[in-house]
């Protein structure tokens, strides 16, 4: 017998003791103990019995259990219930939690790269509006292109550091192409051919 199912039947008459309800004995009998790895008590349950472990998850049968294995195996632990009793299920669900955290991990990497873009486009957007209200003479012809000229760079370079192209991304690179369309009176469809002609997407 391994350690860690000579410590769950060890274990297991103290725990029935500490628990009511048939139900939850049902479930304690029923659990199979698979691996202790990282202070985290593995028990299964077979697929049958999945309507079982609402009662192994409740908080005063969970703190049982941590506490009666816990105590004789000489660590602190969490319960984790899976489906299954095998240790191929076990490893089926490392692999399940795996493939969720590294969904998590893209899903957090492309938050951060959405918000990082939104953010670079915000930055553009006011300084945009601040180098258009410090031109003198906005009305001749001659400062507005200077003023073009300037502009179609800031976004070019901004437009060169974003590798989100998402649909937030694009939406707020359209809105500073209108806001240089606006200041310069160039339609904003010329101001994104001359962006993206720049930037090497023509």
């Amino acid at each position: 017998m391994s350690a860690v199912a000579e410590a769950w039947s060890a274990a297991l008459p103290e725990i029935r003791n500490g628990v009511t309800g048939r139900a939850t004995w049902n479930a304690l009998n029923v659990a199979k103990p698979l691996a202790i790895e990282n202070g985290v008590l593995v028990l299964g349950l077979e697929h049958k019995d999945r309507e079982l472990i609402g009662h192994l998850n409740a908080a005063a049968v969970r703190r049982l259990i941590e506490s009666e294995v816990g105590s004789r195996v000489g660590q602190t632990l969490s319960v984790r219930i899976i489906d299954g009793t095998t240790p191929a299920d076990w490893e089926r669900a490392k692999r399940k939690d795996q493939e969720a955290e590294r969904l998590r991990d893209e899903a957090r990497e492309k938050m951060k790269a959405e918000l990082q873009a939104k953010s670079n486009w915000e930055t553009v957007y006011e300084q945009l509006s601040r180098s258009f209200g410090a031109m003198q003479n906005k009305t001749l012809p001659q400062n507005r292109a200077k003023f073009l000229e300037e502009a179609i760079q800031t976004v070019v370079e901004t437009r060169q550091q974003i590798t989100e192209r998402d649909d937030l991304s694009e939406r707020n690179f359209a809105r500073c192409l209108e806001r240089v369309a606006q200041y310069t009176e160039v339609p904003a469809g010329v101001i994104a051919h001359m962006v993206m002609t720049r930037t090497g997407e023509f």
